[in-house]
């Protein structure tokens, strides 16, 4: 039972996996003689290395207290958490998501004080077994019971946590901290709502949310603090633009500066043998031997100073332009010079 309480595929469960945290709750029947593996070795030194803390209650020293505590007290509804995965892949949906829409479970008061008794009724009998032990090995069946009490605590510290997931989203949400990225403010949130289950103590009165929100909120100012105290230490962020080569655009520049240079020295010399009028119109349309200041005149600018309508003008710059691009064309050998000897032969009026 205790096992099916931990979701499947839920976020917990994928740390647990990952940090090789899995609680592996014992059946309660001891296996006489059998040794313990070495991960539940590792996780008894773990548990050992420190005294578990837990919120004491009057209820834990009542007469069968163990069997009112898991046993006689109502089942409570596990949530449901698959919709948390897909949503932290889209963080523009997780801003939008309706909390209602989320799977979430909303527990009452007395629900929520039956998962922090059992999940603090196993801490107490972890602590009791720790003093219990003291400085000495424990035994196997001491062993067995701290396994089997630490596995109920993480089932019961996940079911809490996983049941107010959604909490952490709506006080994301309601954060305006547009300098913090949305998905460290959820797991700042996460991390306070985890050490919120520790800290709650359900005999005062009050709901959980109450108290985990101000410990979440409290959880994104310190988040915001510590950015800022970076942003004044290192206040240049990082920009990855400056760790592109712009060799490219510096090598294409400077082709078209050299290309640029070569058609002015063709029309500065005429070596397209223009008509003075195609010289007038090609100098003033492009600004040459103007001044590095000077501008362009227009078509209608040039057709006033020569006279003529600027459609006029058009023709003229292009006929010009196109007796520019065949002489460069002939200078680099990339246009192909009429064969006489060919044009000859084929001439209708040599027959």
């Amino acid at each position: 039972m205790l096992q099916a309480m931990i979701g499947k595929n839920s976020p917990f469960d994928r740390l647990r996996k990952r940090q090789g945290l899995v609680a592996r709750v014992s059946s309660g029947k001891k296996t006489g003689g059998k040794s313990l593996t070495k991960f539940e070795e590792r996780m008894l030194q773990d548990i050992l290395s420190q005294e578990m803390d837990f919120i004491d209650s009057t209820a834990f020293y009542e007469k069968n207290a163990e069997v009112s505590i898991y046993k006689t007290a109502p089942e409570i509804e596990k949530p449901d958490v698959a919709w948390y995965r897909p949503l932290m892949d889209d963080l523009t949906a997780a801003r939008n998501v309706s909390n209602r829409n989320s799977g979430s479970v909303l527990l009452t008061g007395a629900e929520e004080r039956v998962l922090f008794l059992q999940y603090n009724y196993a801490r107490h009998r972890i602590r009791e077994l720790q003093n219990v032990i003291g400085p000495a090995q424990p035994t196997e069946e001491q062993a067995r019971d701290l396994l089997h009490w630490f596995g109920i605590a993480q089932a019961y510290r996940e079911q809490i946590a996983e049941t107010n997931l959604a909490l952490v989203l709506a006080m994301a949400k309601r954060t305006r901290m547009s300098e913090v990225d949305f998905s460290d403010l959820v797991s700042e949130g996460n991390m306070a709502l985890l050490r919120s289950v520790d800290k709650f103590d359900c005999d005062r009165g009050f709901k959980f949310s109450t108290y985990a929100c101000r410990a979440i909120l409290k959880a994104f100012s310190r988040q915001g603090m510590k950015l800022s105290k970076y942003r004044q230490r290192f206040p240049t962020d990082f920009d990855p633009a400056m760790e592109k080569s712009n060799h490219l655009e510096t090598v294409r520049k400077t082709n078209e500066k050299e290309a640029a240079e070569e058609v002015k020295t063709f029309v500065i010399n005429n070596r397209a043998e223009l008509t003075a009028v195609e010289q007038t119109v090609i100098h003033h349309r492009f600004g040459i031997d103007a001044g590095e200041n000077a501008q362009p005149l227009t078509l209608e600018q040039v057709g006033q100073i020569i006279g003529v309508t600027k459609e006029r003008v058009r023709q003229i710059q292009n006929k010009a332009l196109e007796k520019i691009r065949n002489v460069m064309l002939e200078a680099s050998g990339e246009l192909e010079q009429p064969d006489k000897n060919k044009s000859s032969a084929t001439d209708p009026r040599r027959n």
